[in-house]
């Protein structure tokens, strides 16, 4: 159901945004298909969200339609695992690892959905998605029902052919493998993201990309910006690559936080920090993101 007025920022880790000028909460591959199909006909910008782990609203919200990816369907065939794309991608990795499957237990800890960890080919402790993704089923723009291989994703770091805008993941099969050691795995896995990241915190995960052969969080906490903050917005005590929302900050309080700290790193170390989050705009003529 089409939902008009619905605020963003529940929808996000980090907290932030205004309202969504439609919403809709799509938890079948049907409701996923009449979302699409009312953004068409109404030519409405849309933005596909999953847990909202690395989205950053406006502080204005969304002029267009949001369409919450939550598709949780869960099947195991062997080895095979096929997963909504709304399923957590954190819980796939602890629930993995306790059915004896190696492979996901990186996941752990990465706040995010399945479809968003495809999305961005997301990683930890050296595995990335790509790395036992067997394909993705997805919907494109006109609501045909897909499938595309793993090998034809083109991904990268923290990228995928996703990025171009081919389409909505709805699902995505995971080729794993059977090992009695992947619960502890999984584990001390999680147990070094609880001590080293402020998990319980408002925050997008990682703010920035690691240059190649770099820290950016130890890059940033050289350069004495830990605890830096603009309004409700500040590196965190623990990871200097979180920046955490206290309670009050806003999107303008993140961006200047971030041109702050770029602008000191690079005058200090001499590298350029790329970011690793979405900032979401107020308009969008379209877009097709997890």
């Amino acid at each position: 159901m089409i939902q008009e007025g619905v605020l963003l920022a529940p929808y996000s880790t980090f907290g932030i945004g205004g309202e969504a000028k439609y919403f809709v909460d799509a938890k079948t591959v049907e409701e996923l298909q009449d979302a699409l199909k009312f953004a068409r006909e109404n030519e409405l910008g849309i933005y596909i969200l999953g847990k909202g782990s690395n989205s950053i609203f406006d502080d204005r919200g969304f002029n267009g339609l949001v369409i919450h990816n939550n598709l949780t369907n869960f099947e195991q065939n062997g080895d095979q695992f096929i997963v909504g794309a709304g399923y957590s991608f954190a819980y796939l990795g602890i629930r993995t690892a306790k059915l004896g499957y190696s492979g996901l237990e990186f996941a752990s800890g990465i706040p995010g959905s399945v479809g968003g960890a495809v999305f961005m080919n997301a990683g930890a402790a050296g595995s990335e998605v790509k790395d036992v993704l067997k394909r993705v089923t997805y919907l494109s723009h006109d609501g045909e029902i897909k499938e595309v291989e793993a090998a034809d994703l083109a991904f990268r770091y923290r990228s995928s052919s996703f990025h171009d805008g081919i389409g909505v993941i709805v699902s995505a099969q995971f080729d794993l493998v059977p090992s009695t050691e992947a619960k502890a795995i999984q584990g001390k896995h999680l147990r070094y993201r609880m001590e080293t990241q402020p998990l319980k915190a408002k925050s997008c995960g990682c703010m920035f990309r690691n240059p190649e052969g770099e820290s950016a969080g130890r890059l940033i906490e050289k350069s004495g910006l830990k605890g830096f903050g603009v309004g409700g917005v500040s590196v965190s005590d623990i990871h200097a690559n979180f920046l955490v929302n206290q309670g009050d900050g806003t999107r303008s309080d993140v961006e200047e936080a971030i041109s702050h700290i770029r602008k000191v790193v690079k005058a200090k170390m001499g590298c350029d920090l790329k970011l690793e989050v979405r900032f979401v705009p107020y308009e969008l003529k379209t877009a097709l993101m997890p």
